[in-house]
This record gives structure tokens, C-alpha cells and sequence, in this order.
């Protein structure tokens, strides 16, 4: 059985474009001790397999508030080749910790900056307008 470890990463730094490893480092542990916290609706923990692995890994995220309560939206600054959402996709699904519940997730989806900018509610279209892609995944 794989111990479940902390993804501090999002994707490998330099050519696939992933954040710098120092800004990882720094912002991992504050990150971590508050996602996932009831009084912290916009941060949450996704648990997810390593594609390949196998290992559990719990990475700390950002949700997007949707106009639909039917579907979870998580912006992807660094692309749809971030290893965690690659991870989610291939395995069809995914948990998360959020507002002090577990969430089930199905189905997950890339899409586009600006299919997720239609998604998002209005105060949040222009940044997750921005980023090159989004995952979007339905409530199970």
C-alpha cells in the first residue's frame, strides 16, 4: 500500500512551463495548513493517484466559484500539463477536502481559459479568464 504524500508541486519547473520550485517551497506550508479549512471556501486539498505510481498525493489548490452547483472548477496557471490535473483526468476522478468536507469528483475535463471565463461567476471571469486552461469536474 503507498503512503499518501504531499504533491508540493504542481508540474515539473523550466520547460513545462510549472512554477518556480523556490515559490513552491515558500508558499507549500501555509498553503497546506489552510486548505481545505471550513473558513476557507476558495482553498481546498484534491487527493488524488499518480498515473504511473500509483502514490496518493494530496495537493493543495484554488476553487473556482461557478454559476453552477453541480460542477467544481479549479484554474490551471501553468496549463493542462500540471502533473496533478494529468493525474486526475487519467484516473477518471478524484476527492477533495473543502469547506471542512470531502467532496467526490467524476468526469474531470480540461478546458480552455475562456470556456472556464464563461463558467466562473463574475467576479472571478477575468482572472480565471487568463489562465491557459481550467479543470472542470462534476459533483458525484
Amino acid at each position: 500500500m503507498n503512503e499518501t504524500r504531499s504533491d508540493s508541486r504542481s508540474s515539473a519547473p523550466g520547460a513545462s512551463g510549472g512554477p518556480p520550485r523556490g515559490l513552491v517551497k515558500a508558499t507549500a506550508p501555509i498553503a497546506r495548513a489552510l486548505a481545505g479549512r471550513r473558513w476557507m471556501p476558495l482553498w481546498a486539498v484534491i487527493r488524488h493517484r499518480g498515473r504511473r505510481s500509483g502514490t496518493a498525493y494530496e495537493t493543495p489548490i484554488a476553487v473556482v466559484p461557478t454559476t453552477s452547483t453541480g460542477i467544481v472548477m479549479i484554474g490551471l496557471p501553468w496549463g493542462a500539463r500540471t502533473n496533478w490535473a494529468r493525474n486526475v483526468v487519467a484516473s477518471g476522478g478524484a476527492s477533495l477536502r473543502w469547506k471542512a468536507r470531502d467532496v467526490a469528483l467524476v468526469h474531470p475535463r480540461i478546458i480552455d481559459g475562456a470556456e472556464a471565463q464563461g463558467l466562473a461567476r463574475a467576479p472571478f471571469r477575468r482572472v480565471v479568464g487568463r489562465f491557459p486552461a481550467a479543470i472542470v469536474l462534476d459533483r458525484a
